[in-house]
């Protein structure tokens, strides 16, 4: 995959995890990088569990699993 598509996945997955996680998001910008770093850590999760992404839409679930799981971390932080 091509860096330019993995940043384009990156942001559209920061910006459903925004949408999912309501309440926890850090404003437009905020979740687009927290997309783009929530891509490497859906990747990571993914091969933990054994788990392979094909295509756009596997990568973009793959990508928005990671960005959530950032987010839900992020806002545990945050209001601790």
């Amino acid at each position: 995959m091509s860096i330019l598509a993995f940043i384009l996945i990156g942001i559209v997955a920061g910006w459903l995890a925004g949408l999912i996680m309501r309440g926890h998001g850090f404003g437009l910008v905020g979740d687009l990088i927290i997309g783009v770093v929530g891509a490497v850590i859906g990747g990571l999760i993914f091969d933990l569990v054994g788990l392979s992404a094909y295509g756009f839409a596997g990568s973009l679930a793959m990508a928005t699993l990671g960005a959530v799981v950032l987010l839900g971390i992020a806002g545990m932080l945050r209001h601790a």
